[in-house]
């Protein structure tokens, strides 16, 4: 165990923490590039793909009567495509390897942090039961053919464990900002409260668009794209328009505190890579609207939200610091007792 203590110390579980962020990020990423590329059924079936652990290459992997075999899957009028087979277990294998990393963060944590603070180890818990839930809702988006509701709250479940991994993160790191000074004023944190539920509200009404995007492209098809965007309907405009309003309240607490914060705060650092972020997501957001939504847009447009609704969670996190800081010193003097 002494062994064990010395590789894993505070400061590797923190880098295996971020990793695992990124990780999670990177996963949201390939989920929204199976979803605009179509390849959601390239796998019929869960956990394996086609019946076989490692998929097909060619049709003639498969039997004749594949089609008539998963027919209740969407494949009656389908044909074996090689490309969206392999983007969609490719999608699989990052989930388990997803999986794998939060297992080990656990782990990480209760080496670390067993007996200092145990928040971290149970939150580093909650997140590998998350993951596992998250494994089984893959299963059942699956079986349903791609409901749309499913796959939406597939996407928001990935929100939430990375939020978990989050807090995880900066609970662990509270003590390196213990003498970094970052003043908002009650106002500028009153705006970043409601900047960060306004973004939330922007992404979950992007998944309502997005759900009408996969409706239209199935009447319409790939080859009548440039159609699509005029068939969107009023929950496209108000998406488009509410971007607006999600930046002005953005830059209502980042601008004070850009002002007011020397340039290697690292809260001001994180509120600048925010607005970045959110400028970068509304070019896509116009390359979606003016190009005939590009395939590659879409799930770019999707990471770039949810990785600035990240940052942002773990800027309210810094800027509350103290009270992390009050309850990881309260933890560790309780189990120093024990």
């Amino acid at each position: 165990m002494t062994s064990l203590n010395n590789l894993i110390n505070e400061r590797s579980f923190r880098r295996l923490a971020l990793l695992t962020v990124i990780a999670v990020y990177l996963l949201i990423l390939v989920g929204g590039i199976v979803r605009s590329t179509g390849s959601g059924m390239g796998c019929p079936d869960w956990p394996k793909c086609f019946g076989q652990w490692v998929p097909p290459t060619n049709v003639n992997e498969l039997p004749v009567n594949y089609q008539e075999i998963y027919s209740h899957r969407g494949y009656a009028n389908t044909e074996f495509n090689v490309v969206k087979t392999w983007t969609e277990y490719l999608n699989r294998l990052l989930g388990a390897l997803i999986g794998v990393f939060i297992f080990l963060t656990f782990i990480a944590s209760t080496v670390a942090y067993w007996r200092k603070d145990r928040a971290i180890v149970g939150y580093s818990f909650l997140a590998f039961i998350l993951v596992g839930f998250q494994g089984w809702l893959g299963a059942k988006v699956v079986s349903s053919v791609l409901a749309t509701w499913l796959i939406t709250l597939h996407m928001l479940l990935a929100i939430v464990i990375v939020g978990v991994l989050m807090y995880v993160m900066a609970r662990s790191r509270a003590a390196l900002l213990v003498n970094e000074q970052t003043n908002v004023s009650k106002t500028g944190q009153r705006w970043l409260l409601i900047s960060s539920i306004l973004l939330l509200t922007q992404i979950l009404l992007g998944t309502q668009v997005r759900e009408v995007v996969d409706e239209v492209a199935d009447q319409f098809g790939a080859q009548q794209r440039f159609r699509w965007i005029d068939e969107l309907g009023i929950r496209f405009y108000i998406h488009r328009s509410f971007s607006l309003v999600v930046l002005a309240t953005q830059l209502l607490w980042i601008w004070p505190l850009v002002k007011s914060q020397s340039p290697a705060n690292t809260v001001r650092q994180l509120a600048l890579s925010m607005v970045a972020l959110i400028g970068v997501e509304i070019a896509t957001g116009i390359v979606m609207a003016y190009w005939a939504i590009p395939a590659w847009a879409q799930p770019v447009h999707l990471t770039l939200a949810v990785v600035a609704l990240g940052i942002q969670f773990l800027v309210i996190l810094f800027v509350k610091k103290e009270t992390l800081l009050i309850n990881t010193a309260r933890s560790e003097v309780r189990y120093e007792q024990v």
